[in-house]
């Protein structure tokens, strides 16, 4: 699997080469390399038709779509953990469920740098024929098959079958996409114009068949790790994770050693593997829209499979009356409205703040794809809160569960807009900088959950009986705090304002009249 690529180039300068050179040297990025505007556009996509080649755009909208289920339902194992009735809540269970969050959110990093390299891939790969779309499908395939190895893994820890098969899942994603750049660059009309025209185009495959292989070359060794020591196999693994940032770190230190890199030539094209050059913005969106839709469509799910009544047990049980026994499922409906409230209002934090974001940088899309990994964790929080009836003695440990997955959640989206902060200019709109209209609201809106659900946590330790009631009124309270929001922050931001102007002293006051007696400053 790849990370991000990009391509620096230089303007040719032999006079035989000033058309591709005046090509290449433009400052388009390969997106906006595909959007010609007028008659030719539609003319030359009316010839692609004719033979078989189509934009990539809408294999790119369902490969998304796919990529953003396939992460989200790996926490499915993990929230039909099997506790009997019977079992308490102790070190043992604690310690297992710890371990399958661990492995949930490693497998679904992995799923996200998957889908960064798809989309990566796809930049370079502007138009597809059958062929590719064909190759896209078997990559796809794969990647359907994760939550099945991750299954195994979770189930199974200390067999090295679940690692192995994840692992060979890996190498054939890669494998795959190492075969639609060989094919792309074989038939040239297929990649991005920038590329089609390069005089160069065996150093960019090279280039980019190196990085699309280094994550399979981790899964290979991991999977050989797992037949006789599966740790190494998951520190491997993670480092398909982090590794563009061991990259940049490596290449940072070498330039501190060694010294900068020496620039070639004028006329060679050179190439670099740039960590800071991030997706674009509109993906983002669309990836992390996916992910809320699909946890929000979760819920609804167990709701159906679990809370629908017996038709015999209705008769027997509750003389024929199915409101008498539906309402025997009634903390389960609460559960599932408030979880669907807190996965909508996040989703709604995450919207206002891209609203106010220009740009995404690496390490915003580092911290947005933890955020949704803790979000694809509400279905277990829903699980938790949903068992309150049926376990009311670990209620406790439940709500912390809970509280603490929402705060981690929206803890990383506030972790985005800080970090936005620290590169405004390039990063946010105006009125979401320092001393900007929106910056207090947006401040207040993405603290709102962090505090809440901290809140809550502390108060359990304190309050242990009433963890239940603590947890319900957080859910009750937070949708109207969103509600009355900006009212709030407007009346907090007058009181500071009143408070900051008793503190001045007024001219020609007390203050004022024992000015001359103090000594002058130095």
């Amino acid at each position: 699997m790849a990370s991000t690529f990009t391509v620096n180039k230089e303007k040719k300068t032999p006079a035989g080469d000033e058309k591709r050179g005046l090509a290449m040297s433009g400052s388009r990025t390969p997106e906006s390399a595909l959007d010609v505007g007028g008659d030719s556009f539609t003319s030359s996509r009316e010839e692609d038709a004719a033979d078989g080649i189509q934009h990539s755009h809408r294999m790119l909208s369902f490969s998304d779509a796919l990529l953003s289920i396939i992460a989200t339902v790996m926490i499915l194992p993990v929230t039909h953990t099997e506790i009997s009735p019977g079992q308490p809540f102790d070190k043992g269970v604690q310690k297992l469920l710890a371990t399958r969050i661990a492995v949930y959110l490693m497998t679904f990093l992995i799923v996200t740098v998957a889908w960064a390299a798809h989309t990566r891939l796809f930049q370079v790969v502007a138009k597809i024929d059958d062929t590719l779309a064909l190759l896209n499908l078997a990559c796809m395939m794969t990647i359907t098959f994760l939550p099945f190895t991750f299954s195994l893994m979770v189930t199974f820890p200390e067999v090295p079958l679940g690692i192995f098969l994840f692992c060979v899942c890996v190498i054939t994603i890669g494998a795959v996409q190492a075969l639609i750049v060989v094919y792309a660059f074989h038939f040239p009309h297929l990649l991005n114009p920038q590329i089609e025209h390069c005089a160069h185009r065996a150093l960019y495959r090279q280039h980019i068949l190196g990085i699309i292989l280094r994550g399979p070359a981790l899964c290979f060794a991991a999977a050989g790790f797992s037949l006789f020591f599966y740790p190494a196999s998951y520190l491997l693994m993670a480092m398909v994770i982090f590794l563009p940032y061991f990259s940049k770190a490596a290449s940072w230190c070498r330039g501190r050693l060694v010294g900068p890199p020496e620039l070639p030539a004028p006329s060679v094209e050179f190439f670099t593997f740039d960590l800071h050059e991030p997706l674009s913005k509109e993906r983002v969106e669309a990836f992390s829209d996916g992910v809320y839709a699909i946890v929000a469509t979760l819920l609804i799910l167990d709701i159906c499979e679990d809370n629908v009544p017996d038709a015999k047990d209705v008769r027997e049980k509750f003389q024929g009356s199915l409101v008498a026994a539906l309402s025997v499922y009634g903390p389960h409906f609460l559960a599932y409205f408030g979880s669907f409230a807190t996965v909508g209002l996040l989703w709604f934090a995450h919207h206002s703040l891209f609203l106010h974001i220009r740009k995404a940088t690496q390490s915003m899309g580092l911290l947005n794809t933890l955020s949704l990994a803790f979000v694809g964790g509400l279905p277990l929080a829903y699980q938790q809160t949903s068992a309150f009836a049926q376990q009311p003695r670990d209620e406790l440990e439940s709500v912390r569960v809970s509280c603490a997955i929402i705060f981690f959640a929206s803890i990383f989206q506030f972790a985005i807009w800080t970090t936005a902060l620290l590169h405004e200019r390039e990063t946010l709109q105006p009125s979401a900088r320092f001393g900007g209209r929106e910056h207090a609201f947006m401040f207040a809106k993405l603290a709102l959950y962090p505090c809440a659900s901290l809140l809550a946590f502390a108060s359990t330790c304190f309050l242990s009986r009433f963890s239940t009631a603590i947890f319900h009124l957080m859910q009750i309270a937070v949708p109207f705090a969103f509600l009355l929001l900006r009212l709030l922050v407007r009346l907090a931001l007058a009181v500071l304002q009143a408070l900051r102007g008793l503190r001045l002293p007024e001219p020609g006051g007390e203050d004022d009249s024992r000015a001359p007696l103090l000594p002058a400053a130095c």
